[in-house]
């Protein structure tokens, strides 16, 4: 019974009618995983259960229908009245059995019994239905009945407040969300008038100063233009410069551009070198392996001519014994001659030994001085063959001393290579950098011309104003000669506004032009730069119950 926490069994009387169902309450806690084949079983204590198949009845353990596992929640079954046992003193119990037949709690003990006959029934006075509303009728009805019944409507009213206490709660909710958001709508209503008002008397006051500040630019006027003048002078100087340095800039450019060419063509010519250098190495080196493979061949074949010399050695050995032997043998017969020449009768055997033997010696120098010949040719292959081994040796080690020397100058190309890469890569970005304080410089210009023109245009309404006023003043005082003073004046003013207008057109075309070239200087710099560059938890439906809960699905 370790899961007894688990379920929790609630109001459990003492005693039960079998005439009316019985409702059986219950809370599932949070540690309880429920399961809609979990059930609800009454056993009879006193004949002390020790099977699940000892149950009187059961029932499915429902759940309700917005219940989420990992939550506690209150629940409650009805045991028919047709299933309950009849009255009796045997206690019972109700027992709490999930899906896997384990049994994860039991409620307190209860009995059945029959209402007493007297103490236990209740009169009701009521309308009879079908019958006039006049006449009463008397109608007994057990107290069980009567409370259960009175459980029942307060259990329906308790439910059916929850349900609109969760509806108010909710349209409390609602309108508390609506309200915030009417709240915040209208603070930020307020919030905008508030500002709009703020402008506007910002504007007014603005408008007062410009007014107040007009009326003292209109007594200054003439002051204001020769500054005008000055100050469109010190624009066009500056505007030459900034063209004197644009067009050393665009020098600048040029000359990068023909030495990062000439370094690319260094680059190039470095590469075919170094090209003609591997295919040089490659050369060597089949040169090399084939003077390795001559090598070993001709050492083989040292080898085998020393074998041979060793063979011719150890024969010419033996035969020199032979020669010695036969010698000795000479030596012998020529004693034995000069005996049988003293004797003068020597038998003609002897003298036809002689002549072979003779022979036989003629025949064995013959063959020793060819013996000898051979020696000395084959001597003087060795050597040969020594000597070509000797010089393959030397031109090995030269061709190794080249090979270390091309790698020495491949190396040092390399590191050449990218020492110049680097500077270039240095000079092209400070040439950007250049390029772009330039482009600031220009940018700052125009926007002082621009407000130049502004204030141009501005001078230009205010001088049309002084115009009209002045023209009034002269309808006025009906002066002839200072009207046209005036028309002159302005008529110059306006002549050299135009002037001004056209040098500043032409300036900013002449800066567009500047712009476009430089834009295009900046894109061949920019060629010349290295590139860098994500349960729904389904609950087990509700299936109607079996005959019996212990047997699977």
């Amino acid at each position: 019974m370790d899961k007894t926490s688990k379920v929790e069994f609630r109001n459990v009387g003492q005693s039960y009618f079998p005439q009316s169902r019985v409702e059986c309450h219950y809370t599932i806690s949070p540690k309880h995983s429920w399961a809609s084949n979990d059930w609800i079983g009454l056993f009879k204590v006193a004949v002390g259960w020790t099977s699940l198949r000892d149950y009187h009845t059961f029932v499915w353990a429902l759940a309700p229908s917005g219940y989420q596992e990992g939550t506690s929640v209150n629940c409650c079954v009805n045991f028919q009245a047709s299933y309950l046992p009849g009255p009796s003193e045997d206690a019972f119990q109700f027992v709490y059995v999930d899906r896997k037949g384990a049994v994860c709690a039991g409620s307190s003990q209860f009995t059945f019994c029959a209402p007493k006959p007297l103490e236990e029934l209740v009169t009701l006075e009521g309308g009879a239905h079908g019958e006039e509303e006049g006449a009463d009728l008397l109608v007994v009805v057990p107290r069980a009945e009567l409370l259960q019944s009175r459980l029942e409507e307060c259990l329906r009213e308790r439910s059916d407040l929850l349900q609109a206490k969760d509806a108010a709660e909710k349209a409390k909710g609602k309108e508390r969300a609506l309200r915030e958001r009417a709240k915040e709508h209208w603070d930020k209503l307020r919030r905008e008038l508030e500002d709009t008002v703020s402008e506007l008397k910002e504007k007014l006051l603005q408008n007062q100063e410009k007014i107040s500040a007009m009326e003292k630019e209109q007594q200054g006027a003439l002051s204001s233009q020769m500054t005008m003048r000055a100050e469109i002078d010190n624009l066009l100087a500056e505007s030459q410069k900034s063209q004197q340095q644009i067009s050393d800039l665009e020098d600048n450019i040029k000359a990068l551009t023909l030495r990062g060419a000439e370094r690319e063509a260094e680059l190039e010519r470095m590469r075919e070198r170094i090209k003609k250098m591997a295919a040089l190495k490659r050369e060597d080196e089949e040169d090399r392996k084939s003077l390795q493979e001559k090598l070993v061949q001709t050492e083989d074949e040292l080898r085998s001519l020393s074998a041979e010399f060793q063979q011719l050695r150890s024969s010419l050995a033996q035969r020199d014994t032979q020669a010695l032997q036969l010698r000795d043998t000479i030596t012998t017969l020529t004693n034995k001659l000069h005996a049988a020449q003293r004797r003068e009768l020597e038998s003609e055997a002897s003298l036809t030994e002689l002549q072979g033997l003779q022979e036989r010696l003629v025949s064995s120098e013959r063959v020793v001085e060819s013996l000898k010949g051979e020696m000395s040719a084959m001597a003087a292959k060795r050597d040969k063959i020594q000597a070509e081994v000797h010089q393959a040796r030397l031109q090995v080690a030269q061709l190794t001393l080249q090979l270390a020397d091309t790698n020495l100058a491949l190396r040092e190309g390399r590191a050449t290579w990218a020492q110049e890469r680097e500077t270039l890569q240095q000079s092209v970005q400070l040439l950007a950098f250049d390029v772009q304080t330039e482009r600031d410089r220009l940018e700052k210009l125009t926007t002082e011309i621009q407000r130049k023109e502004e204030w141009l245009q501005e001078e230009k309404m205010e001088r049309e104003k002084t115009e009209r006023l002045r023209a009034e003043c002269g309808r006025v005082t009906r002066v002839r000669l200072y009207p046209a003073l005036v028309q002159v004046q302005l008529s110059e003013a306006r002549r050299e506004l135009q002037e001004l207008k056209a040098s500043l057109r032409v300036a900013q075309k002449e800066k567009e032009q500047l712009y476009l070239e430089k834009q295009s200087s900046g894109e061949e710099t920019a060629l010349l730069l290295p590139d860098h560059t994500e349960t729904i938890q389904r609950y087990p439906q509700h299936k109607p119950p079996l005959r019996s809960p212990l047997f699977p699905r």
